[in-house]
C-alpha cells in the first residue's frame, strides 16, 4: 500500500521544487526587465541634456552594476558639476561611486582623491573609509590602510569588514 503512494509523493516533491524555481525566474526576470527599463528611460532624458545629479547617478549606479566603469564615471561625474542640487551626503554618495569606478579601473590616485572628497562631505562615510583603506591596501600602504580600517571602527564598531581586514593587517605587524 505505501509503494502505491511513494511515486506521488516523489512527483509532489519534484512539482513543489519546480513551482518554485520558476517563481524565483519569474521574479528575476520582472526584476530585471524593470531595470532595464529605468536604464533606457533615463539614458533617452539624459541624452536630451537637461538631466538632475540624481538622474545622473542613478543611471551612473546602473553603468557600475553593468561593468562599464568608465561611462559611469563620466556620468557621476556630471552630477557632481550640478552641486548646487546635491546635499553633502548625496554628494558624498556620488564621490563614493566615483571612486568605486576609478578602482575597478585600478586608478587607484584618482580613487583616493574620490573617497576623500566623499570624506569631506561626511567625515564619518563608513563606506568611504572602507573603500579608501582598500585602496591603501592595493597601494601597499599597510599602515595608511589600518589607520583608515579603524577610523571605520570608530565610526561603526561592528563594521565586519572593518573588523576583519584591520586584525588581518594588524598580525602583518606583529612579529613572530
Amino acid at each position: 500500500m505505501d509503494q502505491e503512494f511513494l511515486p506521488i509523493f516523489y512527483l509532489s516533491i519534484l512539482v513543489a521544487l519546480l513551482g518554485g524555481l520558476a517563481f524565483f525566474l519569474f521574479r528575476q526576470v520582472i526584476k530585471t526587465r524593470r531595470v532595464e527599463n529605468t536604464f533606457s528611460k533615463l539614458q533617452t532624458k539624459l541624452k536630451q541634456g537637461s538631466g538632475t545629479a540624481k538622474e545622473y547617478y542613478e543611471l551612473g549606479s546602473l553603468y557600475l552594476d553593468k561593468k562599464l566603469y568608465v561611462q559611469a564615471a563620466q556620468l557621476l561625474q556630471k552630477a557632481l558639476k550640478i552641486e548646487n542640487e546635491l546635499e553633502p551626503e548625496n554628494q558624498a554618495l556620488v564621490y563614493n561611486a566615483l571612486g568605486y569606478a576609478y578602482f575597478a579601473q585600478e586608478q587607484y590616485d584618482l580613487a583616493i582623491r574620490q573617497y576623500k572628497a566623499a570624506l569631506k562631505e561626511v567625515p564619518d562615510y563608513v563606506t568611504a573609509l572602507n573603500n579608501l583603506a582598500n585602496v591603501y591596501e592595493k597601494k601597499q600602504m599597510t599602515a595608511k590602510a589600518l589607520e583608515t580600517y579603524e577610523l571605520a571602527l570608530k565610526a561603526e564598531p561592528e563594521n565586519k569588514t572593518a573588523k576583519k581586514r584591520a586584525e588581518s593587517l594588524r598580525k602583518r605587524f606583529v612579529s613572530p
